[in-house]
């Protein structure tokens, strides 16, 4: 039996530390099963692969390179690039799907396998059950014989295609916010990032100051974008006068905001400000998952339109935009969706939208973040207990009485009328359990959190 105990696998692909559970063997039997997966389901041949910076991508590229030849697949290799610009490499070369060797934020020992469809979209939970079919007990997944192997060739333009699909946004004005000539502060923890935002900015008419630009994955700093790990940056905001300071992951498909102030100011003011600004051009449904801040149930109000939620994970969301016709979407910890460039996370885009929102409204970043007002929320990380956590569910929900229930992601209570909400599910991306609370105050916020922890068997 193949051990896949160290592994993480869920709709979020397939993760492990190097060395430790994912290796190059573990590697290339999954980059196998969804090449052959993509094929069959498409009758495709062409497999777009990318990576992010990490030093243990070349060697995990190189063995998901042989394997996907191997079951006959034509790999057509990005190079380092962020997610997104994987994502739209496969909808340009209309291919059969996508790889992606990365783990997003997690830490530099760990790395991953994101699968992308033939849409440009995550494998969703059907089609990831699908393609792990292939490699159930001891079986291995077909490999063809040595007049039908795979053709390997290098794409080098996918980053320019996806800067000219960004520039494209109907209501995108480069030349406002040319005229603004903005100074941003950049960190991109040396990752995928670098290889698109100074060129992105510098068109825009923005001065840039970078810092940790060089995509060598060695990250200088835990690689989240979250405030307790943005000092640096805050710091180069202050030393520079920056209007903005932007952060990103390693595979740049999350972006965090610093104010002029030199503040991070929480991963749930992206969406909430980049949706801010869409919602200023056109009306229409907006879709966020279970995890993102009550901010966002503000800004639809504010603007007259629906406010839908779905489970967390970007193929979920995406997913439900599909269905909704969102205008705009996303996730709360700096992920934003507009299908107007693809229906993925793209910190590109996120920073594109709240540059024009700083143009149009002229006022910085601080003044924007203050006028969509503010909630406390709490968001803490527990071992994963042994076993499932439907009794803890049942309990919660029995013990909370909560008006509103939702179970499509393990379990979240939502109190409406005194606007405070508690979620709490098992990460997709690390063995951990998630609980996120958030309320009027960090105290309620946090009494919250306690409660469902006492709650968890242990």
């Amino acid at each position: 039996m193949f051990d896949t105990s160290r592994l993480m696998i869920s709709v979020s692909g397939l993760r492990g530390r190097v060395g430790d559970g994912l290796t190059p063997e573990v590697v290339s039997r999954y980059a196998a099963a969804f090449g052959a997966y993509v094929r069959n389901e498409t009758g495709k041949l062409t497999v777009v692969l990318g990576r992010d910076s990490r030093v243990s991508g070349p060697m995990f590229a190189r063995a998901a390179t042989a394997a996907l030849e191997s079951v006959g697949c034509e790999v057509v290799d990005v190079g380092i690039a962020p997610t997104p610009t994987v994502q739209l490499a496969v909808e340009d070369a209309e291919a059969a799907g996508g790889l992606v060797v990365t783990a997003s934020h997690n830490p530099v020992e760990w790395n991953a396998l994101k699968f992308i469809g033939p849409t440009g979209t995550f494998l969703d939970a059907k089609e990831t059950a699908a393609m792990h079919a292939l490699l159930e007990g001891d079986r291995d997944v077909a490999r063809v014989q040595w007049k039908e192997i795979g053709s390997y060739r290098q794409d080098e333009g996918a980053i320019d295609r996806h800067l000219e699909r960004i520039l494209r946004i109907p209501f995108l004005d480069r030349e406002g916010i040319r005229r603004a000539g903005f100074t941003v502060a950049l960190d991109c923890v040396r990752g995928a990032g670098g290889t698109i935002f100074p060129q992105l900015l510098e068109d825009l008419g923005c001065t840039v100051h970078g810092i940790n630009m060089e995509p060598d994955g060695l990250f200088p700093r835990a690689p989240e974008p979250v405030k307790a790990n943005l000092a640096e940056l805050e710091a180069l905001v202050r030393e520079k006068g920056a209007d903005i300071g932007l952060a990103t992951d390693p595979d740049s498909d999350r972006l965090v905001l610093v104010d002029e102030k030199g503040e991070a100011v929480g991963e749930d003011y992206t969406l909430a400000l980049a949706a801010t600004l869409v919602l200023r051009h056109r009306q229409g449904p907006v879709v966020t998952n279970l995890s993102t801040s009550r901010l966002m149930d503000d800004v639809a109000e504010r603007a007259g339109v629906p406010l839908m939620r779905s489970a967390v994970g970007e193929i979920n969301v995406a997913r439900r935009m599909q269905a909704e016709n969102a205008i705009v979407g996303g996730e709360g910890n700096g992920g934003v969706i507009l299908p107007d460039v693809h229906l993925g996370r793209d910190a590109p885009v996120g920073a594109v939208l709240v540059l024009q929102l700083m143009a149009e409204t002229r006022l910085p970043i601080s003044r924007l973040v203050e006028s969509l007002g503010s909630y406390a929320i709490v968001k803490e990380k527990v071992d994963r207990p042994q076993g499932s956590l439907d009794e803890a569910y049942a309990l919660l929900e029995s013990e909370l009485d909560a008006p509103g229930v939702d179970r499509q992601d393990g379990l979240r209570l939502e109190w409406p009328e005194e606007k405070r909400w508690v979620h709490l599910r098992p990460s997709g991306t690390e063995p951990i359990v998630r609980i996120i609370a958030e309320a009027a105050t960090r105290e309620e916020a946090k009494s919250l959190v306690e409660r469902i922890r006492a709650a968890l068997p242990a």
